[in-house]
């Protein structure tokens, strides 16, 4: 979860809601929608444990043709676009850094490295995932404790104020909360990989509850001293406001040591999506013949090609499209895509009521009704925003294509359920 959105996100949402307690708020919003989110889903992995992710959970639920959808916005977008997300500030971090060398190179070449070693080595790269995973999460409780206790503040105030009450029920509170929600992306990763998780019905849970939980704590926090530190001014717009923030907490030197370990964490985020990502194709592969070609693996059980394949469409966001409109594309079809998840558990108990479920989402059925709230105003907001439709509309259009590839493909090799 923690990578490219805590580090980019925040200058795309002062410049609409110019209040301290109304960010911090945003933040506390999308951390409680995540938390919904996270524990429905952990209901689902636990008592459907195959990997995929919403791939497997909307075909078990409704129908094939559904969980294609939904993997097909995986396999096209769903995780090509964070790894280049991550990739392109990642470029723009580095080229503060090192003045002179160009961001597309860089980003381009993360992706490259990156993909080389988890094709060379499964294990390397989940070592790497975790070192990395813990060094992120150090930098932001040193950004955190940095900004608490820096003497130099701006004005900002974290209490309420007049007009606070109307810009959190304001459409650009609504358009900022997909930047939000794309920070807590990866809430529901591990049920993606289901099947490689040892004693899934207590470790899913635990794993996007309990990470879910830290995660908000920490976003809340940093986003507080970025607030608390850098003056709006300078921020609103920016992809890399890390950086900005890091050069009002540490100074100048400071902030460039932080920015190259921003640059690992962002490595770790490019590695984790590389990873998660093909896992879900492969298992489409399995199941429909126009894409058997997915499912073959090397000797080492890595999925090669469904790697080789997301690599190519990332490469190919990094050339033709830019930071705001590959989050805005992508983000739609995502939420959609989680909200029909969501709304499975409702779907699941009712028509499978005797289906062993090792975990059952705590707080049912207020969890999933408030992460459907959220996410239903939030998609409400994305269509009609003028500055989102078009990339929304667009990124619908491609979940879409997914149905009519899946319709026109011979039946599918062999349906796997659980029963």
């Amino acid at each position: 979860m923690v990578g490219t959105g805590i580090f980019t996100s925040l200058g795309f949402q002062v410049g609409d809601l110019p209040s301290g307690f109304v960010i911090i708020m945003l933040w506390a919003v999308g951390g409680v929608c995540a938390m919904c989110g996270a524990l429905s889903y952990a209901e689902l992995g636990a008592a459907l444990p195959r990997s995929g992710g919403e791939y497997h959970f909307l075909r078990e639920i409704y129908h094939p043709s559904i969980g294609f959808l939904a993997g097909w916005v995986s396999a096209t977008v769903g995780f090509a676009a964070p790894v280049a997300i991550a990739a392109m500030p990642f470029g723009t971090y580095l080229a503060e850094i090192f003045p002179g060398t160009n961001p597309l190179l860089l980003a381009l070449a993360v992706v490259w490295i990156t993909t080389l070693v988890l094709l060379w080595d499964l294990r390397l790269g989940s070592a790497f995932q975790i070192g990395s995973t813990m060094l992120k999460v150090a930098l932001i409780v040193v950004i955190i404790i940095g900004g608490l206790f820096i003497r130099t503040t701006t004005a900002v105030s974290f209490l309420p104020l007049g007009g606070d009450g109307g810009l959190i029920v304001s459409a650009p509170f609504a358009v900022s909360l997909y930047w939000v929600m794309y920070a807590y992306s990866g809430w529901n990763a591990s049920t993606y990989i289901s099947s490689e998780i040892r004693n899934p019905g207590r470790n899913i849970p635990l794993s996007v509850g309990l990470g879910t939980f830290l995660v908000a704590l920490l976003y809340i926090a940093v986003n507080a001293a970025f607030l608390r530190t850098t003056p709006v001014s300078e921020m609103v717009g920016k992809q890399q406001v890390a950086l900005i923030a890091g050069n009002h907490i540490f100074g100048a030197t400071g902030g460039k040591v932080m920015a190259i370990f921003i640059c690992l964490g962002l490595v770790s985020t490019v590695s984790a999506m590389m990873w998660i990502g093909p896992r879900v194709t492969a298992t489409m592969g399995e199941d429909l013949g126009i894409l058997a070609w997915l499912a073959r693996r090397n000797a080492r059980g890595i999925p090669t090609t469904a790697i080789l394949t997301q690599f190519v469409i990332v490469n190919l966001m990094l050339l033709t499209a830019a930071f705001q409109s590959v989050v805005n594309y992508v983000q739609f079809s995502l939420t959609l895509c989680s909200a029909l998840t969501v709304f499975g558990v409702f779907v699941l108990r009712w028509r499978r009521p005797q289906l062993l479920r090792p975990y059952r989402v705590w707080g049912y059925p207020a969890t999933p009704l408030i992460f459907l709230a959220i996410s239903g105003w939030m998609l409400w907001h994305l269509l009609a925003d003028p500055s989102t439709r078009g990339p929304s509309i667009s990124g619908f259009a491609t979940a879409l294509l997914g149905l009519v590839i899946y319709f026109l493909s011979p039946k599918p090799v062999r349906e796997h359920s659980v029963s």
